[in-house]
């Protein structure tokens, strides 16, 4: 199934990869966003009137039954790391799901997160869950993806971790908690194949993790390394990391909130019994066959760096 794709939040770091997976599928595709400037370098990935362009506010129903007119299949990658986390990840994602369902459309795909839970103490968290028993409310064979952290040349997790590591201090909260890092465009391949695949994949629920599983202070010394950096890693003992948190209500630009406090209380981890990339025929990529690659922008010489006998860039 081809056909017009709508996706909301086209445009950003997850979202320009799905869009070239259902483009190289034929469909086409309609991408949705505040503003649909922002999405205009995806224009030549596609032929001629194969990509459309259409703004829209997430939070207003009639917006969004505006951007799905038509739509075969409907995706929606919205998402908040602070701010109105109910307006968008709930309110957003049920109008989202009612548009498409009122529409006609065949599939919608709703991107969620590991942790996701309706009794979550993170409000992250809870929204995420909120939203996700939203869109099976009102688009029961919806499918739902729940990504583990998403690493990729343009991603904030992996680059900001390298940024750090250039100080000579790194201190790193929450040293043991586990990650299952997911290469974005194993992410987009899947969104994609749910979206034009309605029939195998449709009211089903995934969770998606790269083949490793990885604790925070370990993926820091591992970018340090890549980096050809040598800095003093620091673990902070949780009693300083929740007040840290606390504080950070009160200070502009604290390096971490109490919601994302919160979610480090859990390994973000795919569960054992649940469906993953495997269910796509996807064998996802580990984090270093790929990341070695734009990371050495952080190296003191860049891509002029020499590399030693480990591969690791010198200093």
């Amino acid at each position: 199934m081809a056909g017009l794709v709508t996706i909301f939040g086209g445009g950003g770091f997850l979202g320009r990869y799905v869009v070239q997976e259902l483009l190289k599928a034929g469909a086409r595709v309609r991408v949705a966003g505040r503003d649909p400037k922002n999405a205009w370098f995806l224009k030549p990935l596609g032929g001629v009137g194969q990509t459309q362009f259409v703004a829209v506010d997430i939070t207003r129903a009639d917006s969004v039954a505006r951007a799905v007119q038509a739509s075969t299949a409907v995706i929606n990658l919205v998402g908040l790391l602070a701010g109105k986390f109910d307006a968008v990840h709930v309110g957003g994602a049920r109008n989202v799901a009612e548009a498409a369902h009122a529409a006609g459309a065949a599939a919608i795909v709703q991107v969620s997160a590991i942790g996701a839970d309706p009794a979550a103490a993170s409000t992250y968290a809870r929204s995420k869950g909120e939203g996700e028993a939203a869109v099976r409310t009102a688009f029961p064979n919806a499918t739902i993806l729940r990504p583990s952290i998403i690493f990729g040349p343009e991603d904030m997790f992996v680059n900001k971790f390298a940024q750090m590591a250039r100080l000579p201090i790194l201190p790193v909260l929450r040293g043991p908690v586990l990650f299952q890092p997911a290469f974005v465009a194993d992410v987009a391949k899947a969104v994609a194949r749910a979206a034009l695949d309605p029939l195998t994949y449709g009211g089903r629920t995934f969770e998606l993790g790269g083949p490793d599983r990885i604790s925070m202070e370990a993926l820091n010394r591992w970018v340090a390394k890549q980096i050809g950096r040598t800095p003093a890693i620091v673990p902070i003992p949780d009693a300083v990391g929740a007040m840290m948190a606390k504080a950070g209500r009160f200070i502009p630009g604290a390096p971490i909130t109490q919601d994302q406090w919160l979610l480090l209380q859990s390994d973000n981890v795919v569960a054992p019994d649940a469906e993953g990339f495997a269910a796509f025929g996807i064998d996802p990529v580990p984090l270093a066959v790929v990341a070695p690659g734009w990371l050495v922008q952080y190296r003191r010489q860049g891509r002029f760096a020499t590399v030693d006998a480990t591969g690791t860039g010198a200093v």
